[in-house]
């Protein structure tokens, strides 16, 4: 595989974030076997204050990627706008130095936040532009309420969307519509693309027995467990999470439990038990690195993933679902996820699609997955769940993606 400079990856998420941990790190370390070993990889991160990297962690993942001829660079993170426009020079410049200085001929951007500053370093260096989880983000951040059309924010990013699906060397979307999409919003027939979902770990995420320990530890015993691992409101639901949560108490009664693995704040949650009138022992919130993600989502009977059906959705990638999926969980989902929703339509035991936003259905809903729950032995069903994984979130459609693609620069 002949390459003739170095590799750029861009993202526009912090280190410890998961969307780095479990979604971009595992692609890295995919093209970093499949590169010669003498062409260097920079990792560039924009760390948000709470949980960004001290001087000392970083020094340390640096020592221990020496070795694979690999470096992490850190950047201050910004909210999109026009503060972040102001930053945004400072960084670029930041970017085009370490560019020019690192060799850089490939530019590795993740999803189009990162491609706006892919793009423009392409523009002034030359270097090739490989766009990687293409997605519309602009216009579903305008669907979930954060931005106005008029914003900005949103006229700012979605001109970038539009250059880079016209620059890109390479796009790598997440669902194939994103092609009509393209077509449709940026006026661009795309040709170099390929479609590659959010690929999951299936060792780290895999078929296992419940924590016992943590189990008894949380009191969950004997319980049917539902669980969401995930954030609330912006692009997910929020107060239709707790409803829901309420409806599925009604049903089980003290049966149910709801583990809730969230950062939301303690207030947050605590004030959405309040209203809608939950005993304070049915729901246990947790905030679990993602490494710790797995022996919870262990003790669930069944998730969620309540992202909001916004137009956009039917584009965009769902990484917690291949996730569950992995761990032999069925899932509730609202229509027009991804390429999820439909997957789980046509496969009956593994999971139940319901718009989360029309309370009158949560009953029947409810009804769907516990005849899942009574259908055959838990092994049974995880097992045929697990195969879903395998099928569509398996590592090696990102492998023969990346190695079609780096062959030929």
């Amino acid at each position: 595989m002949t390459i003739n400079g170095n590799i750029l990856v861009i993202t526009q998420w912090s280190f410890k974030d998961a969307l780095v941990q479990a979604y971009t790190l595992p692609y890295v370390e995919i093209i970093r076997k499949m590169i010669p070993p003498d062409k260097k990889i920079t990792l560039v991160t924009s760390e948000q204050q709470h949980i960004a990297l001290k001087e000392e962690e970083q020094d340390a993942i640096n020592a221990g990627w020496k070795e694979k001829n690999m470096q992490l660079v850190t950047q201050h993170y910004r909210k999109f706008g026009f503060g972040k426009l102001m930053g945004m020079v400072t960084q670029l410049i930041h970017l085009y130095r370490l560019t020019r200085k690192e060799k850089i001929s490939i530019i590795h951007a993740f999803c189009t936040p990162a491609g706006g500053f892919g793009y423009l370093l392409s523009r002034l260096t030359g270097a090739k532009l490989v766009i990687d989880s293409y997605e519309p983000h602009a216009e579903a951040m305008v669907e979930n309420g954060t931005w106005k059309k008029k914003s900005f924010a949103f006229k700012i990013l979605f001109a970038l969307e539009k250059r880079q699906t016209r620059h890109a060397s390479v796009l790598i979307a997440t669902t194939e519509g994103m092609k009509q999409y393209a077509l449709e919003k940026y006026g661009a027939v795309v040709n170099n693309f390929f479609v590659k979902p959010a690929c999951v770990d299936t060792v780290m995420f895999s078929l296992r027995e419940k924590d016992t320990l943590l189990a008894e530890d949380l009191q969950l015993e004997n319980k049917i467990v539902g669980l969401y691992a995930g954030k609330l409101g912006g692009i997910y639901f929020k107060e239709e999470v707790f409803d829901f949560i309420k409806a599925c108490y009604d049903h089980w009664k003290d049966r149910f439990r709801f583990l809730l693995l969230s950062n939301a704040a303690k207030e947050e949650i605590d004030a959405e038990i309040i209203r809608v009138g939950l005993p304070d022992n049915i729901v246990i919130s947790r905030f679990v690195f993602h490494g710790e993600i797995p022996r919870y989502l262990s003790l669930g009977d069944f998730a969620i993933n309540p992202v909001k059906p916004v137009p956009t959705k039917r584009y965009c990638t769902s990484i917690k679902d291949g996730e569950y999926w992995a761990m032999g969980l069925p899932v509730l989902i609202s229509p027009g996820i991804s390429d999820d929703s439909d997957i789980i339509k046509e496969n009956e035991q593994s999971g139940v699609v319901v718009d989360l936003r029309q309370r009158e259905k949560y009953n029947e809903a409810i009804l769907k997955l516990n005849q899942i729950l009574l259908n055959g032995s838990r092994r049974e069903r995880s097992e045929k769940i697990f195969l879903l994984a395998k099928q569509y979130r398996n590592f090696e459609i990102a492998e023969n993606i990346y190695r079609n693609i780096y062959s030929k620069f």
